[in-house]
């Protein structure tokens, strides 16, 4: 299954296959992720290819969107990922973004998510996108607000035991 290709400047976002399941190890087990977004129990190739599965694959199968594979247009060095989501308690699509420690601070996951949120609105004709955050993730909230996207409201998603902060943007239509 292919999708959309999206270039900027110096990127480009394609969906994920259980190919890019060693870049998703990488993010699920990075600290600042673990962190803010939480503990997949994602250890091994197997388990990040069956996650992969389970994830982005059924997302575009079952949405027609997912997160991206970012890359830098250079020379495909993996950068990250940004896309949409669908999670229990959100009545919309919501982006997400993760970028490899080493690549953090360059502004690639603003240029990722508006390439994203662009998408959403030309292609995917969503006339809205949320985001959770934990508040405590200030490098990510920062992001979200430069994006345009409003600070609505705390609240807790299904089966979690603490609150995220809920944003919005709205597309004109």
């Amino acid at each position: 299954m292919s999708g959309p290709i999206l270039n900027t400047e110096r990127l480009e976002l394609r969906w994920l296959t259980a190919d890019d399941a060693p870049m998703m190890l990488a993010i699920w087990n990075d600290p600042a992720f673990m962190r803010y977004v939480g503990d997949r129990g994602v250890r091994t190739l197997e388990q990040a290819r069956d996650a992969v599965e389970a994830g982005p694959l059924r997302l575009y199968a079952d949405y027609g969107y997912g997160p991206f594979r970012v890359t830098r247009r250079e020379d495909d060095v993996d950068l990250g990922i940004c896309g949409l989501f669908r999670r229990d308690g959100l009545d919309e699509p919501d982006i997400g973004f993760a970028i490899l420690p080493d690549f953090c601070g360059k502004g690639l996951g603003f240029e990722a998510s508006v390439a994203v949120l662009d998408h959403a609105r030309d292609a995917l004709k969503l006339t809205s996108v949320t985001a959770i955050v934990s508040p405590l993730n200030q490098p990510s909230v920062g992001l979200l607000e430069k994006l345009g996207m409003q600070n609505e409201r705390p609240m807790r998603l299904p089966g979690d035991d603490h609150d995220v902060s809920l944003y919005r943007i709205d597309f004109a239509s």
